[in-house]
């Protein structure tokens, strides 16, 4: 029988998925970038139509294909599916759209502040207590969004665009009652026939760059797989770890993100970002610090029950 995933524990395979899924995402602007002379619409359908036939194998090869064909059968699951492709879609659009145009600073702000978005979503929705040290790294990136806000007086829509479709993604995947790369491939599925759609008519206009040449197709065959392997891995280990240490887990990528938008792209770094960032680096460590003594006390607690069994 399957052991059923503990959701108040965190499984080993389930960490190493999701670390690996952030480390590959910490060098995705550098491929993105690459294709900046692209739109970013013509970027996404080409990730969308590439990552299918990836997706498709993995599924085959683990004999799961059944299930996403039942899923196309269940309103239910395509609703829950076709609310997770918007998300996801969104996601991308802002995150390519803020790489191409030198905002890649704000796409790893709006990271930063997403593991403190997991968090709220984490103490609003399922019930997750936070204590005053938690509340406050809540605060102090709140209070970062303020200040960048006043600062440039107009919400950093990139950062906040990107923290609310990908923490609701994140929560809502949670939440599918389907395989992780199930879930993954019934998205694509549905987005596929959009995208595929939009590439045809952007080929037959003559604005389709598929075809330029042999490195920009090769390129664009390459979004598949620098799409759906990170994005299966973290579906995967979205499903066997807890919703606040994925949120810990997330400084991975915004950390790569920020330091290529200054060291390899040389976007500016000043004004109120010196005072914003800092203050949502201290948010973060001061709920990391929370998370390392929870899990030791939670360790305590089974070393005292276990020498209690044992007497």
């Amino acid at each position: 029988m399957k052991a059923i995933p503990d959701p108040n524990s965190d499984s080993p395979r389930g960490l190493a998925f999701a670390i690996g899924a952030y480390v590959l995402w910490g060098f995705l602007p550098i491929y993105m970038k690459s294709l900046a002379a692209l739109g970013p619409f013509e970027i996404i359908a080409h990730r969308i139509i590439w990552s299918l036939p990836v997706a498709a194998v993995v599924l085959l090869w683990q004999h799961r294909s059944a299930e996403v064909l039942t899923a196309l059968r269940t309103p239910r699951l395509l609703a829950m599916a076709a609310l997770t492709a918007c998300l996801i879609t969104a996601n991308w659009l802002i995150y390519v759209w803020a790489v191409i145009n030198d905002r890649a600073i704000e796409a790893a702000l709006g990271y930063y502040i997403n593991p403190l978005f997991s968090i709220f979503l984490g103490a609003v929705l399922l019930g997750e207590r936070l204590n005053r040290m938690q509340k406050l790294a809540v605060a102090l990136a709140a209070l970062a969004v303020i200040i960048l806000t006043l600062d440039a007086g107009k919400l950093p829509l990139v950062a906040i665009g990107l923290t609310f479709s990908w923490g609701i993604y994140a929560y809502c995947k949670k939440s599918l009652p389907l395989g992780p790369n199930q879930g993954f491939t019934l998205e694509v599925l549905m987005l596929t026939p959009l995208a595929l759609g939009y590439v045809i008519w952007l080929q037959a206009s003559g604005q389709g760059h598929f075809t330029e040449s042999s490195t920009t197709m090769l390129l664009l065959l390459g979004c598949g797989p620098v799409t759906a392997i990170p994005l299966m891995l973290y579906a995967n280990g979205a499903k066997l770890v807890r919703l606040s240490t994925i949120g810990v887990l997330q400084y991975i990528a915004p950390t790569m993100i920020f330091l290529t938008a200054v060291f390899v792209f040389g976007e500016p770094f000043g004004g109120a970002q010196l005072i914003a960032f800092p203050l949502i680096w201290m948010a973060l460590i001061i709920y990391s610090i929370t998370l390392i003594r929870e899990a030791g006390r939670r360790r305590k607690s089974r070393r005292d029950l276990a020498s209690h069994r044992a007497q």
